[in-house]
């Protein structure tokens, strides 16, 4: 048993089951055993590796797509130019280094980081020497001005609830004990649930996850834009209506059991797209395989790929496949773009 597993033993013999979103964020953000205050997840060495970490490609064509929406717009300056969850810095690396021939870009640019964990702080200022990011602990602390935002894979590590329809009614997932180990089960029926088309379309038997956490954050981003105009591009693994148990536990780049470990796993949820998607005025949405190609995805791996020879072209293709490939990472995740109704159309997604 790890030593987190034993405090929250303890604190649901005293206080009773606990809900999955209270579970996810202690075993992620725990002061002492959480897991991104702990360890170093990402990359080989870590439990997963996320796009940017798998090419250059992504953060080259991730920028380039958002210094034209800017363009697009207008220009603005001063602006603010966003990454949340930022991992070891090497996304936003990656936009600044494609975008150093954009004119006016970098020097409009604010570079801003949302990020709680002090120790994946100092990765990310190591990372982008010499620009230095002003750091957030909160979306909702983004300036107010024109905002510019990417955010890969962030909205999967955000707490979600779960809930399932019973004979008696909507029951809520919870973690509680059994034979002193911790284990799932369902509450007494609830008064009411939240209402989002999942809930409304859903049947007896079916589980439906709910994220509040991503609301919070995908309208602060709203905020600053309908406002005073910009782009929040958010990338990650899901679709487009919640149905059935998605929390999954990583470990040394293999599924875990998501009891089994609490602070040694990376714990995530697939992303429900629509109820996030309805907070916009406007809002376009696609396949990352269908973005990277309109980007021109096929065309910066051919150009890489004349440099390249032996098992270092052969791992490029590899990572061209992996990103956009449906088999791969190009169908499972999906990316959504959020802009004001009488913003152009943005750059990767079709009229």
């Amino acid at each position: 048993m790890t030593p987190l597993a034993r405090l929250l033993v303890e604190r649901i013999r005293e206080g009773g089951p606990i809900p999955v979103a209270d579970y996810m964020a202690e075993c992620l953000l725990h002061p002492l055993h959480g897991y991104y205050t702990t360890r170093e997840p990402f990359g080989a060495a870590g439990d997963f590796v996320t796009a940017p970490e798998i090419s250059q490609m992504f953060g080259e064509l991730v920028g380039l797509a958002l210094a034209q929406a800017w363009l697009d717009q207008g220009a603005p300056d001063p602006f603010t130019l966003a990454e949340l969850g930022p991992g070891r810095g090497t996304l936003m690396a990656d936009i600044l280094r494609a975008t150093r021939g954009v004119p006016g870009f970098h020097a409009a640019a604010r570079p801003v980081l949302v990020e709680a964990s002090p120790r994946l702080r100092e990765v990310q200022a190591r990372t982008l020497a010499p620009h230095v990011p002003l750091w957030l602990d909160r979306v909702e602390d983004l300036p107010d001005r024109p905002l510019f935002v990417v955010a890969n894979e962030f909205l999967d590590a955000l707490p979600i609830r779960q809930f399932q329809l019973t004979p008696e009614g909507w029951r809520e997932r919870l973690v509680g004990l059994a034979d002193g180990t911790l284990a799932f089960g369902l509450s007494p029926p609830l008064p009411q649930v939240p209402d989002s088309p999942a809930f409304r379309a859903a049947r007896p038997g079916d589980l439906v996850e709910h994220c509040a956490p991503a609301q919070v954050a995908v309208a602060a981003t709203l905020a600053p834009i309908l406002r005073h105009g910009g782009f929040a591009l958010f990338i990650d693994y899901g679709g487009w209506r919640s149905k059935g148990d998605t929390l999954q536990a990583l470990r040394s780049h293999a599924f875990d059991p998501p009891l089994a470990r609490p602070g040694q796993a990376d714990l995530t949820a697939h992303v429900d797209f629509e109820p996030l998607a309805a907070l916009a005025p406007h809002h376009h949405y696609t396949t990352q395989g269908e973005f990277l190609l309109r980007l021109g995805i096929a065309a910066r791996a051919e150009r890489l790929a004349r440099n390249l020879t032996g098992a270092a072209l052969e791992n490029h293709r590899a990572a061209h496949r992996r990103l956009t490939d449906p088999a791969e990472m190009g169908s499972l995740f999906k990316v959504l773009a959020l802009t004001r109704a009488d913003a152009p159309l943005p750059p990767g997604f079709a009229a």
